[in-house]
């Protein structure tokens, strides 16, 4: 699918119609979405990525796939309080894709006894909001920005949530700039089969119960017939960390 910006200059989001991207790609693969990014945003493009399984997949389709000249940056949120395997799979995918990785977290702290010292032990569970905001919101944002991005790329589909339900695969965020969803319409059975047929590789904590990996304090496992995000904040009624929302 070829859709070129309304007018000559490529690269600015004002240039796209959203409306005309929405109607050609809503039941584009994920490689035809990210190669038209590709394409018309050579500069200003950026992943943002957890590592779960829905992030790799579009990382393997970017990086041993399309292969940009202009390698896709690769914004990770070191919030300081991952998994020891998250952590562990950030630097084999870094070594394996040669990633252009971007680690952003909280300024001026480094270990999470630092942030306890600081903030108080257990800020998640007495201020929630604060603790994403701290950890995922501002780091995101000064990413986005430091990067100059035009465009960021999401591992969200819509059988995620309901929140999601709805969700395009072209949005503007807040600020304008475009937020792509090129996993929209796809399921996490999906995605699985990507990786299995690919090869790709993932958290192991995927096959020990946790079908989305969060915070290490506040993800739990999740039991059969479950959402596959229940084992995010259980019990909080929080649905989003904030950065899409």
């Amino acid at each position: 699918m070829t859709i070129t910006p309304t007018e000559p200059q490529v690269g600015r989001v004002s240039h796209f119609n959203l409306e005309t991207l929405n109607q050609h790609f809503n039941t584009a693969l994920p490689q035809e979405i990210l190669a038209w990014c590709v394409e018309n945003i050579p500069v200003g493009l950026v992943q943002t990525s957890a590592f779960n399984v829905d992030d790799l997949v579009i990382t393997d389709i970017l990086y041993r796939q399309l292969k940009p000249v202009q390698p896709v940056p690769v914004i990770f949120l070191d919030t300081l309080h991952h998994f020891p395997q998250t952590l562990e799979l950030v630097a084999k995918a870094k070594e394996l894709y040669s990633l252009n990785l971007q680690a952003y977290k909280i300024p001026d702290v480094h270990t999470r006894a630092e942030f306890a010292d600081r903030y108080g032990q257990a800020l998640w569970d007495a201020n929630i909001q604060q603790f994403h905001h701290l950890t995922k919101i501002e780091p995101l944002q000064r990413g986005l920005d430091e990067l100059n991005t035009i465009a960021w790329i999401t591992g969200r589909r819509r059988d995620q949530a309901v929140t999601r339900a709805d969700m395009p695969v072209f949005e503007l965020d807040a600020k304008q700039r475009l937020k792509v969803n090129p996993l929209a319409v796809w399921t996490r059975k999906d995605s699985w089969t990507y990786v299995m047929e690919h090869g790709v590789i993932y958290n192991p904590l995927h096959d020990q119960g946790y079908p989305s990996i969060g915070d290490e304090p506040i993800t739990t496992p999740v039991a059969d017939g479950e959402d596959e995000r229940a084992g995010r904040w259980r019990g909080t009624g929080k649905t989003e960390c904030g950065i899409h929302i």
